[in-house]
């Protein structure tokens, strides 16, 4: 019973930063995000000639394929006021990887959460639920530690940060674009740099709440 104790709370401190992390990237995988990024003050301006407005209406079609799941002809069938399609052949093949790569995660997420309610159910039941909020703290920190290093890696060097992370979850260099072709267009450099910070924070923010409270309570 210690043994299995023992690996119940390790998963647990394990699950915790994977949880809030992939639950802050969920929250922010909406359109809102996008309005409040391209309406930020110095955001760069497309030299190619999309709006604000266009960027709006195109970003906020692509995070909706990506997060409903939609078939990759929803965005095939997308076409720009002169006619030519919104997406060539090489963009939709990356943005198909994201939206694999994005259920990918909205599944682990949901197994997570189903994972870390039954053991907290389950300490509950067997009279050791200070252990378990003890393991769902010891997460907290660790997501702190990890996200600390993210913050590191994008306030040193966000390019090389971005090109490592792209190289880890995305095969050979089907990520690499033109600068006048519309995925780079609509999400440009700053965008991800300004979402991975925001991500970054909220985790921390989560990650504190998660060390400081169930601490507390591990205690009583």
């Amino acid at each position: 019973m210690k043994a299995l104790k023992n690996i119940l709370s390790a998963l647990v401190t394990i699950a915790v930063p994977l949880f809030l992390i992939m639950t802050v990237i969920r929250l922010l995988f909406n359109p809102l995000s996008l309005q409040i990024e391209y309406n930020l003050p110095g955001f760069p301006a497309d030299p190619y000639g999309f709006s604000t407005e266009d960027r709006l209406h195109w970003g906020t079609i692509s995070v909706k394929y990506i997060v409903n799941n939609e078939d990759i002809r929803y965005l095939s069938e997308q076409k720009l006021s002169d006619g030519q399609p919104l997406y060539n052949e090489r963009e939709l093949d990356h943005m198909l990887d994201v939206q694999i790569l994005f259920q990918l995660m909205v599944r682990v997420w949901a197994g997570l959460s189903v994972f870390l309610i039954l053991t907290g159910v389950l300490a509950w039941r067997v009279k050791q639920l200070p252990d378990y909020w003890k393991a769902v703290s010891m997460g907290g920190y660790l997501t702190l530690g990890l996200i600390g290093l993210v913050l590191v890696g994008i306030f040193v060097g966000f390019s090389g940060f971005f090109t490592g992370f792209h190289r880890l979850f995305f095969s050979g260099d089907t990520w690499l674009f033109n600068f006048d072709d519309a995925l780079i267009r609509l999400f440009p450099l700053k965008l991800w740099q300004d979402g991975f910070t925001a991500a970054g924070a909220l985790s921390g923010v989560f990650g504190l709440i998660s060390a400081l409270l169930p601490g507390r309570w591990s205690k009583s």
